[in-house]
């Protein structure tokens, strides 16, 4: 093809010898643009079951909007490269305008290079009998190496986001393990928990998950979490009011409530003897997403980040799920925020929890 093609400013026209090869010779015939350089993204399990419902929603244009160029990198251990194929046949052929190129790897040193995001989704699940010692101990091997890795290949700009679990160690042994780049650029995903939340209290009052705002997940990615509600508000027949006034149930939201959403990923998997996959890839797009774009004005979401300079009494140094604002692709924990005595006591046993995980993994850490 001999046909040219100009830049004007950051997005890309074709002019008309190309059309006409294209078999569009209508001369103001409009031709769909797309913006700059493609952001690189990797997904690591990127042939397990979260990234799959993940992949199709990020390469349409749902994270990082419709017009942005995308290169997707999928990384996955060796015996799953054969698996992983089918996964890029399957994008190829979902025949979509953004994604510029897939690349299927199973060598760090060809998925972390250049990376603007990187979702790290892979890690080694608890098998049954295993104890959370074993657990911590296998991962902080997988993630102290993702983490030289982002050091040695990524663009120091970096977001790194961990889902796999535990996810706040695994985030805290990685960002550890990549001190070029700053701490403030890892975070670990409890939009799950936080999306849970919301929609629980949308079921109860009979309104939609977007006429809640504001609830709050602190602490782990785990059954210690702590799901508070005291800040948030809910839109009821166009009157905005605090959850607790609109429920009025203190019983249920002090109990029940709380108990749904630490315990939702084990009820799911309950029920469809696999973990809770389509949820989980909504609330990595939802996550990235707002680094992307920032959070809504008045919003403020939830998200696993360095605990350093929290003014919640938070010990310094733990991968803590706080309430957070995003501009500028920038987090700032969400300040002044009254804590009751019942929150102080659910905050400080996750915090515990924390504190023992990260003691468990920095000892592993040594000697991996």
């Amino acid at each position: 093809m001999t046909a040219s093609s100009s830049l004007h400013g950051n997005s890309q026209s074709i002019e008309i010898d190309e059309l006409t090869w294209m078999g569009c010779s209508h001369k103001n015939f409009d031709v769909q643009t797309f913006h700059g350089e493609p952001v690189r993204v990797l997904v690591t399990g990127a042939a397990g079951q979260i990234a799959y419902s993940l992949l199709y929603s990020i390469a349409k244009g749902d994270v990082f909007g419709k017009d942005q160029p995308l290169i997707l990198v999928l990384l996955d251990i060796t015996p799953m490269m054969t698996v992983l194929e089918g996964v890029v046949m399957e994008l190829q052929d979902c025949a979509l305008p953004l994604l510029r190129e897939v690349i299927p790897t199973d060598k760090e040193e060809v998925a972390f290079k250049d990376l603007d995001i990187a979702i790290l989704v892979g890690s080694m699940p608890r098998r049954e009998g295993m104890e959370r010692k074993d657990l911590l101990k296998a991962n902080v091997k997988i993630f102290k190496s993702q983490g030289a890795a982002l050091d040695k290949y990524a663009k120091k700009t970096v977001k790194v986001v961990v889902v796999g679990n535990p996810a706040n160690t695994n985030c805290l042994i990685a960002s550890k393990s990549a001190p070029s780049i700053p701490k403030e650029n890892f975070s670990c995903l409890t939009r799950l928990d936080h999306n849970r939340a919301k929609s629980q209290i949308a079921l109860k009052l009979g309104v939609t998950a977007n006429d809640v705002k504001n609830v709050i997940i602190w602490g782990n990615h785990s059954s210690t979490q702590y799901p508070d509600v005291n800040h948030a508000k809910v839109n009821v027949k166009g009157k905005e009011v605090g959850v607790y006034e609109a429920i009025k149930d203190d019983s249920w939201l002090k109990g029940d409530f709380i108990l749904t959403v630490q315990q939702r990923g084990a009820a799911v998997i309950k029920a469809r003897k696999l973990s809770s996959a389509m949820s989980a890839a909504k609330a990595i797009c939802d996550h990235v997403r707002d680094i992307w774009f920032g959070t809504p004005a008045g919003e403020f979401v939830s998200m696993g980040v360095i605990s350093d300079g929290n003014s919640y009494g938070v010990p310094e140094d733990l991968l803590y799920s706080f309430p957070v604002v995003i501009k500028d692709k920038t987090w700032k924990f969400v300040e002044g925020l009254p804590i009751n005595d019942f929150s102080r006591e659910k905050m400080d046993l996750t915090a515990k929890e924390l504190t023992e995980e990260k003691e468990t993994a920095v000892e592993f850490l040594s000697s991996a």
